[in-house]
């Protein structure tokens, strides 16, 4: 599956692990939300990952407080008709601020890239979309109407000066 970041192919050199599998003692390791907390609460052994893959149902705000610590979160997208994880990238990064690497997975389609992009990401796994799709999809709208976590200033503040 090609990983997608800043408009080139890149080596994904992560790796998620499904809860109730071994941890590697090294390399970049992301877990789910849930094995995540438990690791940290100290309910479960094994060496502290690096990264998080959140489901479309995990908060979050669970995560606030380790947020500096993590280089990566994943939100998975499990069908692309499950918009939940727009909310959750909105989230991390304008509530929360989260300035780590925020991927996009699953069911990542081009039609989304660019609704992916403004809400936060920016990573996508996918493969149902080429390098250069992705890059058109970045590139195809210059204008938006909507504030987002991407940060250009919208179409309306634009025209009133603000």
């Amino acid at each position: 599956m090609p990983l997608i970041k800043h408009g080139a192919e890149i080596a994904n050199d992560w790796t998620f692990v499904p809860d109730g599998a071994v941890l590697p003692e090294t390399g970049k390791v992301s877990v789910s939300l849930a094995r995540f907390l438990a690791l940290k609460r100290g309910q479960e052994n094994g060496p502290l990952p690096d990264g998080v893959r959140l489901g479309p149902a995990d908060d979050p705000a669970e995560l606030e407080p380790y947020l500096p610590e993590l280089q990566l979160i994943e939100v998975d997208f499990p069908k692309y008709t499950d918009g939940r994880g727009y909310s959750q990238a909105q989230l991390l990064r304008r509530r929360f601020g989260y300035a780590g690497e925020l991927r996009a997975v699953g069911h990542v389609l081009r039609d989304q890239v660019f609704y992916m992009h403004r809400s936060g990401f920016d990573a996508y796994e996918t493969r149902r979309a080429t390098v250069s799709e992705v890059t058109e999809a970045l590139a195809e709208l210059t204008v938006a109407y909507q504030p987002a976590a991407s940060g250009p200033r919208v179409a309306f503040r634009k025209r009133h000066g603000a």
